[in-house]
């Protein structure tokens, strides 16, 4: 709604006698953060949010001034600043909401939240409610510079309950460092939401699919994969033998070898990869590599099972299930919500859901 339409369906409220120079004040920081160097911008503009934010809750907890204030307020600003977006009534509540997710925390305000775009902050503060889980999804997109978009994947698709969950024996078979890094680059499940198979489906089918959607395939293993080859061969004692696919991390400086199972996993999968694992050091790995890791992705698993084939093998090896639309929508009703489709995740990439103190009457 307009916010002249508003003002003129309301009765007029008697400004607080404080209100000319709160407003004088605020002109003048955004004159001032508006001067800043080009590259300080971005820097500039969330800690100026953060500290209206901060004024305009100190303001209606201390000093009496109601939300209908908030009208004349972001009226004035953008009469002042009208180049300059960001002045709306709703974004002067997004302020507050900022400020208040991060009272206690200025320091990470200024070390870590001004590092990505106020958007970008938008979109966690509004998904996300958990302290710990915010600075996951900061840092993330500090680390691999993503867009909103693929933020707002990254969230939906429940990243930060998945990253680290898959079983492995990584602790017993690589060096401390590379062990933690690796286990944190897989997941439990894989989301292939993307991917509609039938119940027949086999492993080829499977490949054909991750094939076929390669950018949400690479986006879904995260940072760092390059892709190598599908059905990859490999000449062991006069037989030709092949990989699903194969990988090459940049991070780990590893390769990575898929094994795509259609089934619940079993035990001898983990023999097969040991074997896999040792054909691909002796052949492909070049001096400076580390040791080649395996990631079984299995239709379910059961965990006992899992780590009992994992506990005695020489080799790294992660095993996690993969989940497919059609899995997806066997799953109960409450499960399905936290997996949303292709299509969901597309039309919530560019919308910004409204905070949670934001008032009924601004959604209508």
């Amino acid at each position: 709604m307009p916010d002249n339409l508003f003002r003129s369906a309301t009765t007029p409220e008697p400004l607080p006698t404080d209100y000319p120079d709160f407003l004088s004040d605020l002109k003048e920081r955004i004159r001032a953060a508006q001067g800043r160097a080009a590259l300080a911008v971005n820097r500039e503009l969330v800690l100026l949010y953060w500290q209206i934010g901060r004024d305009i809750a100190e303001k209606q907890e201390g000093g009496g001034w109601g939300d209908k204030i908030l009208d004349r307020l972001a009226a004035d600003l953008k009469s002042s600043f009208p180049d300059m977006e960001g002045f709306s009534r709703r974004s002067l509540y997004r302020m507050r909401a900022f400020y208040r997710a991060y009272k206690d925390r200025p320091e990470f305000v200024s070390q870590a939240a001004t590092q990505i775009p106020w958007f970008h902050n938008v979109v966690i503060l509004e998904s996300v409610r958990d302290a710990a889980e915010r600075e996951f999804y900061i840092g993330k997109t500090i680390e691999h510079g993503w867009s909103r978009a693929v933020l707002t994947h990254q969230i939906e698709s429940r990243l930060y309950h998945r990253q680290g969950k898959a079983i492995t024996n990584f602790a017993k078979t690589l060096p401390p460092a590379q062990s933690d890094l690796a286990q944190q680059l897989l997941k439990d499940p894989y989301n292939f939401d993307f991917l509609t198979l039938g119940e027949d489906a086999q492993e080829r089918h499977l490949e054909r699919g991750l094939l076929a959607h390669i950018r949400e395939f690479l986006l879904e293993l995260g940072q760092g994969f390059a892709f190598v080859g599908s059905q990859y061969p490999l000449t062991v004692g006069g037989q030709e033998f092949y990989l699903d696919l194969l990988f090459y991390h940049l991070k780990l400086r590893c390769f990575v070898v898929l094994d795509l199972k259609m089934r619940a996993f079993e035990p001898e999968f983990a023999g097969k990869m040991n074997f896999y694992l040792s054909a691909v050091d002796d052949l492909l790995r070049h001096e400076g590599d580390g040791p080649t890791i395996g990631i079984i992705l299995c239709k379910t698993k059961n965990e006992t099972i899992a780590e009992y084939a994992l506990r005695d093998m020489s080799k790294p090896i992660g095993v996690a299930a993969h989940l497919t639309a059609e899995l997806t929508r066997s799953l109960p009703a409450d499960l399905q919500s936290d997996l949303p489709t292709i299509a969901e995740l597309e039309a919530e990439a560019g919308a910004v859901p409204f905070p949670a103190d934001f008032p009924q009457e601004e959604m209508r």
